[in-house]
């Protein structure tokens, strides 16, 4: 009798430890989730700051643009420097601050002009195809062409192959099939859709430049010489050379220089007998986008857009992006 007393409290010992064991684990158990729903209620109320600090930064950048009435556009102005003068955005908010962007859309190929109804815009597409042929992105002369022309019966209104472009026969024939969209590009991005443009063409290379971003869906054509990317600047004519692009950026961020007549690169050295297509070329912006990034505690909310600011100094949206 007595050794089963004794065996019958060792197994109640054993079953208290693991009744112990089992509350100890449930009690850590309770106390992590409550420790991570705390933490996930924090980071949702700092990521909800985050992003009120990100709208008035971008609040700042459509104020710099509609108080900028002058009669040009150049990198020398304000709104283009957007990014030092939100250096110290901190002293705004008890705790956060934002980092601004402003960049100018009128600098940029305007790729949906590429085409009037059916047919070419010649301007453009002269821009374009020298853009493409530039030695930055390592294409030949025929990968080019069939580029430009991919890029047109992609945007165009008809179903009719343009050289060795490409319509629906192309694209409902591969793996993955599609239809062409015959109209103008809604977003960027639909340019990797188009044959010949492949992601190391469009994001870029450890050795070569992406193009997206030097594209725009917006603007009539005309591309401001003040504030264009040198790569859009290099062309604007065959006859320039990389030291002439240099030069034509040096001379542009000089606030000395007069930049009212487009036509101001004739005034540098060397540069006389270049002449650029004056329809080509503007000295006035109207499409901006702003890029307004707010930080708090370790967390970033970022919103783009694009707005449109006319002669008056007001401002309109034209997109609006929360990432």
């Amino acid at each position: 009798m007595k050794k089963i007393l004794m065996n019958d409290r060792g197994v109640a010992l054993i079953l208290v430890i693991l009744m112990i064991s089992v509350i100890v684990a449930i009690t850590l158990q309770l106390n992590m989730a409550s420790r991570s729903g705390i933490y996930e209620a924090a980071n949702l109320g700092d990521g909800i700051r985050a992003a009120c600090i990100a709208k008035s930064g971008f609040c700042m950048g459509e104020t710099l643009l509609s108080k900028d009435k002058n009669d040009l556009d150049s990198l020398n102005e304000d709104w283009a420097e957007a990014e030092l003068l939100s250096a110290g955005s901190g002293i705004l908010f008890d705790t956060g601050h934002f980092r601004l962007h402003i960049g100018d859309e009128s600098g940029k190929i305007p790729i949906n002009n590429l085409v009037n109804g059916t047919e070419y815009n010649n301007k453009i597409k002269d821009l374009l195809t020298g853009f493409l042929s530039l030695s930055e992105f390592d294409l030949d002369e025929q990968q080019v062409r069939d580029i430009v022309d991919a890029v047109k019966d992609w945007i165009d209104e008809d179903d009719e192959t343009t050289g060795f472009g490409a319509e629906n026969i192309y694209y409902e024939g591969l793996e993955n099939p599609y239809a062409c969209k015959n109209a103008p590009l809604d977003c960027i991005e639909e340019l990797l859709m188009v044959k010949g443009i492949t992601e190391n063409l469009y994001y870029g290379t450890d050795e070569t430049p992406g193009i997206a971003e030097y594209f725009t869906l917006y603007g009539k054509g005309a591309i401001n010489i003040n504030t264009a990317p040198n790569l859009i600047l290099k062309a604007l004519s065959d006859e320039i050379t990389n030291e002439m692009v240099y030069d034509m950026d040096e001379f542009r961020r000089n606030e000395e220089n007069n930049l009212l007549d487009p036509a101001w690169y004739k005034n540098i050295p060397g540069m006389t007998g270049i002449t650029i297509d004056p329809g080509l070329i503007t000295v006035q912006s109207n499409i901006f986008r702003i890029t307004s990034t707010g930080y708090l505690n370790d967390i970033g909310k970022r919103i783009s857009g694009v707005i449109e600011r006319n002669s008056g100094g007001t401002v309109k949206r034209l997109s609006w992006k929360v990432d």
